[in-house]
């Protein structure tokens, strides 16, 4: 075996995983992670919504209180509003995370040896994030935080929101302003989604190399899932703490329809500069603890998820072709 066909994207001597693999692996990884985690992205939503000014005698209401006034005013199933949006979207999203990241990372690998250094990881997640974030992640968000800013119950038949579904709020956006609305607050997503994989492949990488390195008995095969859920949920956590403003600032972005006239740039100019006046500098990290807690399990849950689907995959051969591997 050839220096180059040793190197492989997990430095096993795997060759990268297939589409068709990713797309099963990432999918169904994507589905558990949004089932377990979606409701404090509600939470999140709601804290970073929130406009209680930076005034004597009130208090910004924390994650916990946030979350049972949703639930004693809309009940438990307001936590999970936006979920369609969310599963709808995750699919593709995860499969498009992990190929174009492994496409990303073989591209920028060393034409001699086939190695793969540290910069070229993070450029991969990067770019993984950025392309994520421009094919599926801002429309789906869009839709996603146009539901859970909705403060209906659920219970209320008599109290009818504006949107009802993930399909009709899709459509109604549509409808109402356009196609490009779904593309509002583009450069957040990505920079965002960027940053956060950028952070998180890199992170990830080099835990797994180091778990790698020191357990020899691992150095060809894949971790035990409880290893893989502590490195996830470690490298889980360094996007949030990175660009929590930029967050912040889309989801104020995409809540609302932009004004007619008014540039993508000078929203984004007089959102911040609202938010710093009239609730402090705090208002950039509103969300950031469910914002963590959300992030952080849920790149845990992802990873173990994909990382057994994955194995299962190619030992049972069912990638089409693509997804078995022989070394």
């Amino acid at each position: 075996m050839s220096a180059k066909s040793a190197q492989g994207s997990n430095g096993n001597g795997k060759k990268p995983a297939s589409a068709a693999t990713n797309l099963i692996a990432g999918g169904g990884a994507g589905m558990m992670e949004a089932l377990v985690c979606h409701p404090l992205d509600t939470i999140k939503v709601r804290m970073q919504l929130s406009r209680r000014a930076k005034a004597p005698g009130v208090k910004p209401r924390g994650f916990i209180s946030t979350g049972v006034e949703i639930v004693r005013k809309e009940t438990a199933l307001g936590l999970y509003k936006g979920l369609g949006a969310v599963l709808g979207g995750i699919i593709p999203k995860m499969a498009i995370r992990f190929t174009s990241y492994e496409y990303y990372k073989q591209l920028l690998a060393d034409k001699e040896t086939g190695a793969i250094s540290r910069k070229s990881t993070f450029i991969a997640g990067l770019a993984a994030g950025v392309t994520e974030a421009v094919a599926v992640v801002n429309p789906m968000e869009v839709v996603k935080i146009r539901l859970q800013a909705q403060h209906h119950s659920l219970t209320d038949p008599l109290e009818a929101p504006k949107y009802r579904s993930a399909p009709h709020a899709l459509f109604t956006v549509i409808r109402e302003e356009g196609v490009s609305a779904l593309y509002r607050g583009v450069s957040l997503t990505a920079l965002r989604q960027g940053t956060n994989q950028a952070a998180n492949f890199t992170a990830y990488t080099e835990l797994k190399k180091f778990l790698q390195r020191v357990q020899p008995e691992y150095s060809n095969k894949e971790l035990p899932s409880y290893q893989t859920t502590v490195i996830g949920l470690i490298s889980g956590a360094m996007g949030p703490f990175s660009n929590a403003p930029i967050d912040t600032i889309k989801t104020r972005l995409q809540r609302t329809p932009a004004e007619p006239g008014q540039s993508a740039l000078s929203r984004i100019t007089t959102i911040a500069k609202d938010m710093f006046k009239q609730e402090g500098a705090r208002a950039f990290y509103k969300g950031i603890t469910p914002r963590v807690m959300r992030v952080a399990p849920g790149q845990a849950v992802t990873f173990t998820v994909y990382e057994f689907l994955k194995e299962r995959i190619e030992k049972s051969n069912w990638a089409f072709g693509g997804g078995k591997y022989e070394e």
